[in-house]
Order: structure tokens, then sequence, then C-alpha cells
């Protein structure tokens, strides 16, 4: 063994111990649809100011959404109910009690100049009645000081950090740095401070967060009058504890709520989906991971059974990695999970086919010899691919937010995971197999000293796709206009995640199975409905927006089912993807388009990179319009769908491209067209083999999943096909197209 290969094989040993570790001692978080979770009920407290602005709910609930994307909570729930309630849902919170405190939180943060103290001198405790335009608190030690009118509000803070000052002696503190206007106001405050001897009440500068002096330090003397602190930070001290400096941090970061907020309940819920379609989603994916495993073993033998082995391993990679970084996992995401291990096999299959070739070529005298010339050939392409999916994982974090930023998360510890398993683990695996003198003497058994049925029908029928671009193009043409006809002629139907719905809460006489209330739901013409119970005599239903003929059908629906269902509560409910979010969203996903193109350009040439992200508009545009035509909803479950086409639709264009590349530095005087040809055949063996991978899962997760899971896996098997298609029969073509015309 070489000591590249020993290496290799103490790294693999090394990332799965610390997974399997990780996985048994580290709890994971599960979703409001699998196990539930705390839901909070604020109220908002308009103030006359606010009533005028008529939007001030809507603003709450954004900054709340910062907020609870600060907390650290995945996936979580906030619509708004009614007028002037929000409903937040946060799965796998540990503190309930402290979530609803700091949601609460209006965070009103001011800074002020100290005037003097206000305290009769007989009387620390009583203040003296404070002056217009002043303001009279209790600093930390319970004095109270007289304040001048805020001089810097939270508005000029760009960012606060919890700190820990291990060598000052500080303990923690929070850093705050100003931008624009606060830096400059800052040290003008400081600068006034200054002016007042040390020891001087007046030399001190108060920091308030919601009417309450959290820290009130003394300008340093090495601050002269009247020119103040400049550098745009300070520190807020105060004997913080850890949490407490955090939460600081988070509030003042989350900005000032528009309105004071209430908490007006707090309950713990139970999950979205029954049993029954938990269970049937986990059957599907035993299901459909052990064909993809059977299928992969089948066409590639030992080598195939060793990339089983190591796509086990990145599925423990994996779920180890989401349960440290504290992710919570949904059935849509456990979904897109089982589908990332479908889709990890590309990387193998990418290898193995380009072993296949160097045996058949005569050019590698051995399995060996020919495994370790594929690694090294395929290594550029799978680069390339898992690069491109990586920046739209990366901007997808860094620019969204809530589920489409937790999509980013996963989408981005795949890819790495993806890697690791098919360039350290299957070749470990691999190296260690092909060493043995077994099948040394049988190499057919290796899986590498064959070609393959694909490939052999291609060598004998040499088939020339690209003798007509353009005709390619013209059915690509049709089939987009024919699915956005559907977007025109049907619509989209937007599910309540997008446009809101109603919220109708029951207490019931006897308990509910939640179950059985979806089943009936259904029955009655409400299949969309959400069901969740709270304790043993209290249930809600979230559906799309009712008719009251309907809203009357969904109550008696319910009593039938408990013999008495009294309603508690009837409000409209806003959409859970909000307008910001949604806007965030398509940011994020426009600078990941550009950024995608600019890589591959980069990588390749321009005409490369338009070409593969017009074959990934042609894939939107057609899956959007196939779900029109089938009166499919666009929900949040659709657009996680749809992330996961954008995230790998790229991959196979980027396979062929870099196929074409290598043969265009081999033969620099053949026609492009007669080389992106010969490209296109000698990629489609991996293109065929690593989609018969993914659609054995995604097959058993439609047909033997239900409700949301169904359309889930639908979307990806549609996206699927037609990515694979305009890779091959879009994308190609229009690189052809483009060469011509440049």
């Amino acid at each position: 063994m070489t000591r590249a290969s020993r290496i290799r094989a103490l790294l693999a040993l090394a990332a799965v111990a610390l997974s399997l570790y990780v996985a048994l001692t580290v709890p994971v978080h599960l979703g409001l649809d699998l196990r539930g979770g705390t839901q909070i009920v604020l109220e908002t407290r308009p103030t006359a100011d606010s009533d005028a602005d008529g939007d001030a709910t809507d603003r709450t609930l954004e900054v709340l959404r910062g907020r609870i994307d600060a907390l650290g909570v995945a996936e979580p729930t906030l619509v708004r109910s009614g007028s002037n309630r929000i409903v937040v849902e946060l799965p796998g919170v540990q503190d309930p009690a402290q979530a609803a405190n700091v949601l609460g939180r209006t965070a009103q943060l001011t800074f002020h100049q100290v005037i003097d103290t206000a305290t009769r001198a007989d009387d620390a405790a009583e203040p003296l009645p404070k002056r217009p335009r002043e303001l009279v608190l209790a600093d930390e030690s319970g004095r109270h000081l007289r304040l001048a009118a805020a001089a810097l509000t939270g508005k000029g803070v760009k960012e606060a950090a919890a700190r820990f000052d291990q060598q000052g002696g500080a303990g923690w503190h929070v850093t705050v740095d100003f931008e624009g206007s606060g830096g400059d106001g800052w040290a003008r405050l400081t600068g006034e401070a200054a002016c007042h001897p040390a020891g001087d009440p007046s030399r001190r500068v108060a920091i308030v967060l919601d009417d309450k002096i959290i820290s009130s330090p003394q300008v340093d003397p090495s601050v002269g009058c009247g020119s103040g602190i400049s550098g745009g930070s300070t520190q807020i001290t105060g004997s913080f504890s850890a949490d407490e400096a955090k939460e600081l941090a988070l509030l003042v970061n989350g900005g000032a709520l528009p309105v004071p907020v209430e908490t007006v309940e707090q309950r713990t819920v139970g999950p979205t989906l029954g049993a029954q379609a938990i269970a049937a989603g986990a059957w599907a994916a035993v299901v459909g991971t052990a064909l993809t495993a059977l299928f992969i073993t089948a066409v590639y033998r030992i080598l195939g059974a060793l990339a089983t082995v190591a796509l086990a391993c990145y599925g423990l990679i994996s779920y180890a990695v989401l349960a440290a970084l504290g992710a919570t996992l949904t059935l849509p995401g456990l979904a897109g999970f089982v589908l990332a291990i479908g889709m990890a096999v590309d990387a193998n299959v990418l290898v193995f086919e380009r072993a296949r070739e160097e045996y058949a070529s005569r050019n590698r005298p051995s399995p060996r010899s020919s495994l370790t010339a594929g690694f090294r050939g395929a290594f550029s392409a799978i680069a390339d691919s898992n690069i491109t999916t990586l920046i739209a994982a990366g901007l997808l974090f860094f620019l969204a937010s809530g589920p489409v930023r937790g999509f980013g998360v996963t989408l981005g510890i795949g890819v790495l995971a993806s890697m690791l398993s098919a360039l350290v683990i299957t070749r470990a695996l691999a190296d260690h197999a092909l060493s043995r003198r077994r099948l040394h003497r049988r190499p057919r058994l290796t899986g590498i000293a064959h070609t393959g049925s694909v490939r052999d029908r291609l060598t004998r029928t040499s088939p020339h796709l690209m003798r007509r671009p353009r005709r390619w193009l013209a059915v690509s043409a049709i089939v987009l206009a024919l699915s956005a006809s559907g977007i025109a002629v049907r619509g989209l139907d937007f599910g309540i995640d997008f446009t809101g719905g109603r919220l109708i809460e029951y207490t019931t006489a006897t308990p509910v199975d939640p179950d059985r209330a979806r089943t009936a739901l259904a029955d009655a013409g409400f299949p969309r409905a959400v069901v969740q119970t709270s304790g043993d005599s209290r249930l809600t239903v979230r559906t799309e927006r009712l008719t009251n003929a309907q809203a009357a059908t969904v109550t008696e629906t319910i009593s039938t089912l408990t013999g008495q269902a009294d309603k508690l509560r009837d409000e409209t409910i806003g959409p859970s993807l909000g307008k910001e979010l949604r806007q965030g969203a398509l940011i994020a996903l426009a600078v990941a388009l550009g950024a995608q193109l600019l890589y591959l350009a980069a990588r390749f040439r321009w005409l490369f990179g338009t070409s593969a992200v017009a074959a990934l508009a042609h894939d939107v545009v057609i899956l959007v319009g196939i779900f029109a035509w089938l009166g499919k909803p666009i929900d949040g479950v659709f657009l996680a769908a749809l992330l996961t086409v954008i995230g790998y639709s790229v991959n196979d264009s980027v396979v062929v491209f870099d196929r074409i590349r290598e043969l265009s530095r081999r033969d620099r005087t053949a026609p492009f067209a007669a080389i992106a040809n010969r490209a296109l055949v000698q990629t489609l063996p991996r293109t065929v083999n690593t989609g018969m991978g993914a659609a054995f899962i995604l097959t058993a997760l439609a047909v033997l999943g239900s409700g949301s899971l169904t359309d889930f896996a639908l979307a990806l098997l549609l996206g699927l096909a037609v990515g694979t298609y305009s890779s091959m029969f879009t994308a190609t073509p229009l690189a052809i197209e483009l060469h011509q015309r440049t």
C-alpha cells in the first residue's frame, strides 16, 4: 500500500468513526411536521403612530423572523393571524420560556448622555420628578440617573457580537459597531461627555434597552473634550453571563420591533403530519435506497458494492454533521437527504465509467491502474459540478433566510460529504479490494473490465446526435411553450405557504386522533388541511382560504369525529413564506445563477456558462408549467423540490462540457459539433446510470409516500427527467449554435 493510500484509509476511518460517535451521542432535532414543537402566539399593541402606517404587524413579523434565525432555530413557522396576532411555531426549542421572552421584547436600543443623578440625598431609592425631554431611570446599582433625550438609536448600529475578554478580566461583554451617521453620533455623544471631569456623573453615557439602563460607563480619561471616541465601535459591559451577552447581541442585531408585543399564549403542539405519513415516508426511503444499492451493485459488481458501502458512510457523515450543527430535520428535508444519497452516486459513476474507458482502450493493463486513471480523469468534472452547486448553496445561506437558508445548509453539507465519500472512502475501499490476488485473476468481477451494455450499444451504432442541433432546440422550444402556456391558461395554484388561508381552533369533547381528522377532512374536500393537536382536547385546522360554507363543513366534520367541537378561534392567517422572505430567496437565486455563470465562464468559456444557465431556466419553466397543468400546489414543499432541481441541474451540463474541453485539447482541428457529439456519446452511460440510481429512490417516494411527500417526489422526478434531457439536447445544441455564431 502506498503512502497516499494509507493517508486516504486513515482519513476515511477517522471521518466514519467521528460521525458514528456524533450520531450516537448528539440528538437530532425533528421538525414541526415530524414531532411538533412550541407554539407562541404574540399580539401586537399598535401605538397611535403605528396605526397610521397600517402594516406594523407585518413589519413586526419580519423582525421576529430575523430574531428566530439568530436563535438558531431551523425551519420555524411564522404566520400572521387576524389583524394583530402572530403565530410562531418553533421546532426543537430547548427553553420555550426564554424564546418567548426574546421574541416578546421590543428591543428599543438608545444611547443617552447622563445629566446628573436624580435622587435625594436622604433616599437613594426615590427619584426626583423628571423634567421635559428628560428620562429618569435606575442604573445597574439601583441609583437613579437623569438622562438627556436620546442622542443615538439602534438604527445607527451595524452589528453587535458577544465577546469574552479573558485577558482584560472584563468577562462577557457585547461589542457594538456603528455604521453611517451612527459612528459620528457616538463620537459626538462621548465627546460631549468627555468635557466633564472624571467622577462627575455627567461624564457617563447610558445605554438603554427597553427603558432599562443596561450599562452606564464613564468615558475614559484619555478621551479629549469634543473629540470623542472615534472608530465607530464601543463595548457594552455589565457583568453579563454568556447567555445574557448573547441574548443582548441577538436583540440588537435583530432590530427593534415597530410596536410592543405581548405573549398571549404558549403551548406545545403536535406534528403536522400523522404517524401513517411518517411511516410511509420512512418505508419509501428504505425501499428506494435498497433498489439504488442493488442497481449500482448489478452494474458495477464489486466496485458497485463498495460504492454502496461508501454511500452508507456518506449518509452517516451527513447526518452527523446536521446533528452537530443543531439543524432541524423535516420530512421534505429527510426526503431530500435520501435523494442526495442517490445523487451522490454520480461521482462514483463518473469514476467507474472513466475507468472502464481506460481499461477498454488498453492504455491500462489492470483494473487497479484503470481505476487510478479513472479517479484522475474524472476529478475535474467532479470538482466543477460540485463547486457550482456549492456556490449556489453558499449564496442561498448568506443571502436568503428561513427554510431557503436551511436548504442551503443541507445542500452544502451534502455536496461536501458526497465528495468525501467518492474521493476518499470509495477510493480507500477500492484500493484495498483491487490489491487482492483473487480479483486480479478475475478482473470482470471488479466491474471495470467490461464496457457495459449502454456503451456497447453506442459503440455499435455510433449515433450522430448533434448532426442537426437546431432540431433539438426546436423540440425544447415547443416543450417550453407548452409548459409556459399552462402557467398562462391554468395559472399557478399557490399554496397556503404563499397566499395564507384560514386557521380554526377547536376544543373537543373527546380526544381526537389527528390521522383520522386528516383523513376525514380530505374526504370532505380539504386534502391540504394541516391538522395539529395540543393536549387531549384542542385541535387546530389550518387550510387555504375558505368561504363561510366551507368553514362550516370543516366544523361539521370535526364535530362528527369528536361528538362536539366548540370553536375557540377562527382567523385569517397570512403566508408563512412572507414577502421579504420570497424576495430574499429570489435575490439569492439570481445572484447564485450569476455566480455560476461567472465560474463556468472562467473554467470553460462564456458560451458554456450561458448554455448551462439557459438550460437551467428551461428546466425551471417546464417544471412549473407541468405543475400548473396538473393543478398541483406551488407551496413550500415545491419550493424545496425546485431548489433541489436547480442545485443539481447544472451538474449534467458541466460533465458534458468538461468532456468537450478535454476532447478539444486533444484534437484542435476537429469541428466543434463533432467534438460535442463525441463528448455527449461518451458521457451518456454516466448520465443513464446516475439518472437510474436517483429514479429508484424518487419513484419509491412517489408511489409509497403520501400527501406532500408524493408531490415532492413527483416534482423531483420531473426535474430529473427534464434536467437529463436539457443537458444533452438543450445545453449542448445551444453551445454548438453559439459557437457557430461567435
